[in-house]
Order: C-alpha cells, then structure tokens, then sequence
C-alpha cells in the first residue's frame, strides 16, 4: 500500500476488439490509436502486476438491441450520419467478436465485470461490491472513451469518495484530441488526478 494513494486497484475500461479491433469493431478507435492504447496498456498492467496492485477490466456487453435503444439519445442519433456512435445498435452484442479483450490486456488473477451497458461502470453492475470486498481506496483508470465511459466513471467514483487518477497516455478517444484533451482537463479540474504511467509507477513504487 503506498502511503499517498492508499491501496490501490486499476480500472480498465472497454479494452476490448470491439473499439480496439479494426477487423471486428463496430465503434473503432483509429488503427494507430487502437495500437498504441493496447501497448501502453499491457505494459502498464504487467509492471501493475508485479507490485501485486488488483487489475479490474470493465466491458460492455448488451443482451440485446432493445438494451442499447433504452438509452433515448442512442436511439436520436440512428439516422444521423455524422454522429460518431451511429452504429450503437450493433455494438458488443451478446456472442459478438467486439466482447473480448484485447490479446496482452487479460491475464489469470484479473477480474472482469462484464455487465457495463452504459457509459459509467458503477451503474448496474457489481463493480461498487468488488471494489469493497477489495477495500479499494484509489482507482487507476485507464481505458475508452476519454469523454464518455472514462469521465462519466471518473466523475461518479468521486462522488463515492474514492481517489481518482487518470493514466494519462493509457486512455484514449474515437471522438478525436480535442474531446480527449477536455475530457482530462475536467477530470483534472474537479474530480482526479491525471498523471502518466511512468510517474505514476514510480510514487507506487
């Protein structure tokens, strides 16, 4: 347990094919993103690893469209050509490629929650009771959406008092910089810390 950040787990979010994947994913970040996210995260994560410190991964499977369309500005945007989630409805469906994690982000003794079906990985899913059951006080995020699943978590375990700290060049975007970048910077104004791995690694340890 480091002093400062007291004990600690690593939340990854959606690091599976179905954003990461080119080949199979129905809401994809772009080929050279998809790359270097899956690097820094593996690498991250095995060095997480060895300082004994939980890895959680929170995917997002939906049983059905019907779930998906619940969500009412999910089911606006369908004939919406330009919005960047337009293809919402065929996204990580129950038995689709999309819902595996991505080669050298899972390994045994992890934990998976995969129940998400919105942007924030607390609603719904058992990942409050995990993380208590583990007397988890800080989450090191990392993951996608930066603007969507990342800061909606992000803001919603502060408000659970848990300290928040964003890996910086372990998260990403499909909605491009500019909404990655904001997304960080309103995070970092209220709700976390954000801080690159290497730093990170290094008060940890």
């Amino acid at each position: 347990m480091n002093k400062l950040l007291g004990k600690c787990a690593v939340l990854t979010i959606d690091l599976h094919r179905g954003h990461l994947d080119p080949s199979v994913a129905t809401l994809p970040l772009s080929t050279e993103q998809s790359e270097r996210v899956v690097k820094e995260n593996s690498e991250f994560l095995r060095q997480i690893r060895e300082l004994n410190i939980p890895v959680i991964h929170v995917v997002t499977a939906y049983r059905s469209q019907e779930e998906i369309l619940n969500n009412r500005y999910w089911k606006d945007i369908q004939s919406d050509d330009s919005a960047s989630r337009k293809n919402i409805l065929n996204h990580n469906l129950k038995d689709s490629a999309g819902l595996e994690l991505m080669p050298g982000v899972f390994e045994d003794g992890d934990y998976v929650v995969d129940t998400k079906k919105r942007y924030n990985c607390f609603l719904h899913t058992d990942l409050k009771f995990l993380l208590d059951s583990l007397q988890i006080e800080t989450l090191l995020i990392t993951g996608v959406n930066t603007n969507s699943c990342v800061l909606a978590t992000s803001t919603y375990a502060s408000c659970l008092d848990y300290r928040v700290v964003i890996v910086k060049n372990c998260v990403d975007s499909m909605d491009g910089p500019e909404l990655h970048e904001a997304a960080l910077k309103v995070i970092e104004s209220a709700y976390g810390s954000v801080k690159d791995s290497k730093q990170l690694l290094e008060e940890l340890g």
